[in-house]
């Protein structure tokens, strides 16, 4: 039943006024509305009061509403685009030198494996790794 009132109420209100409409959900409790063709006569304090007989819960709102008659200047982007662009590059070359740097050592120590391969196939490192006795290191 008190849904029905509020409804009835909004539904009278906002067809009145012509300016106002409803956009709330009352099966989700929501009594939102829209107030268009914003007058400076409308400038001020709106109050909401709520209250729910069965369950005497009551609710109060405040809205305090300023009516703008300019619009604020358009704000310059280019400063945070070359901010952007600038951290976006700096992050960019970070990433490419450490995957230079990556794949730097990762050649070395397969330069290296080759290397050991290849004197042990040629027989000139001992069982621990060293190179034998009476032979050079290259």
């Amino acid at each position: 039943m008190l849904r029905s009132t509020v409804m009835e109420y909004l539904e009278f209100f906002c067809h009145e006024t012509r300016r106002v409409q409803f956009v709330g959900n009352l099966e989700k409790n929501d009594l939102s509305i829209t107030l268009s063709d914003v007058q400076l006569s409308d400038e001020g304090v709106y109050n909401c009061y709520v209250r729910n007989p069965p369950d005497r819960i009551q609710g109060h709102g405040i809205i305090n509403m300023f009516v703008v008659t300019e619009l604020p200047p358009p704000r310059d982007s280019t400063i945070a685009v070359a901010i952007g662009a600038s951290v976006g590059g700096a992050l960019a070359l970070l990433i490419l030198s450490m995957v230079v740097v990556k794949c730097i050592r990762r050649h070395k120590k397969q330069e290296l494996i080759s290397d050991e391969q290849k004197m042990e196939e040629e027989g000139k490192l001992d069982a621990e790794g060293g190179p034998e006795e009476g032979t050079k290191q290259l």
